[in-house]
């Protein structure tokens, strides 16, 4: 009889079973994942909802910290942690306006502030160094008298001195210009739009007193970066799965003897 020759197809061995073990796996992991990334996300955005407010600062009174038209993140704090420094946002009716207001604090209740000595701002007599002012920008246009900040108030200035309607504009009110710690709302961590990140800590300050810490803002943005990279990854599991399936799937040939 004439030799004759044949092939025939043969799976892998254990292929079937591994790949299977292996893709309920994966599936379960991706699961996981995006479970997780879903709490991580909302959770994030759960917590900056409670913690933060926005607001779009209308006036250029604070530049070039923040902008005419900027888009800002507040933080909801109260009055009573407010330190030198910070960027709030209050609501005061003796200022003649129904609308929220942005100002930095110079003076807490207690301070006394003046300007100016050799061109820069004094509280308790000291001479504060103000990085964040218009580059060449003297720290008070005019001089103002000395103010006694009463307790549970707050004198605020503006950054551009020269357009701010602050404290200084309402030095003949009863209250010397200053404002109460309850009308502040919020203070500000960031400039969200267009993005110039966290403000920073003006370090002038700090012989006078501690200064307030920045809030949980860039944790939040963590943990809702994070939880977006969890949805993305797991939700991609399944396709690049049945690709990389479909590729180890194809079976191999062996010869088969002569008979």
């Amino acid at each position: 009889m004439g030799g004759e020759s044949t092939t025939r197809t043969a799976p892998r061995s254990g292929g079937t079973s591994t790949a299977q073990v292996g893709s309920r796996l994966g599936e379960r992991l991706s699961g996981v994942a995006v479970a997780l990334g879903l709490v991580l996300f909302l959770g994030g955005f759960g917590w900056g909802a409670v913690e933060y407010r926005p607001y779009t600062v209308p006036t250029s009174s604070m530049t070039p910290t923040i902008d005419v038209g900027d888009r800002v993140l507040a933080q909801r704090v109260d009055g009573s942690e407010i330190r030198r420094g910070d960027v709030v946002v209050f609501r005061d009716k003796s200022w003649v306006t129904n609308a929220d207001v942005v100002k930095r604090v110079v003076a807490v209740g207690g301070d006394t502030v003046a300007c100016c000595t050799d061109g820069k701002l004094t509280v308790n007599g000291k001479q504060i160094d103000e990085p964040y002012l218009p580059e060449g920008s003297l720290a008070e246009i005019t001089n103002f008298p000395t103010v006694k900040v009463p307790q549970g108030r707050l004198f605020l200035l503006g950054d551009e001195r020269q357009g701010s309607l602050d404290s200084t504009a309402h030095l003949t009110d009863a209250a010397s210009g200053t404002v109460s710690t309850a009308a502040v709302s919020a203070r500000v961590d960031a400039v969200a739009w267009p993005m110039k990140g966290m403000l920073g800590r003006p370090t002038g300050f700090e012989t006078l007193g501690p200064l307030s810490q920045p809030g949980p803002l860039r944790t939040i943005l963590v943990l809702i970066v994070a939880g977006a990279v969890l949805v993305l990854g797991g939700g991609a599991y399944g396709p690049i799965a049945k690709r990389l399936g479909g590729s180890r799937g194809r079976t191999r040939t062996e010869p088969v003897g002569a008979r």
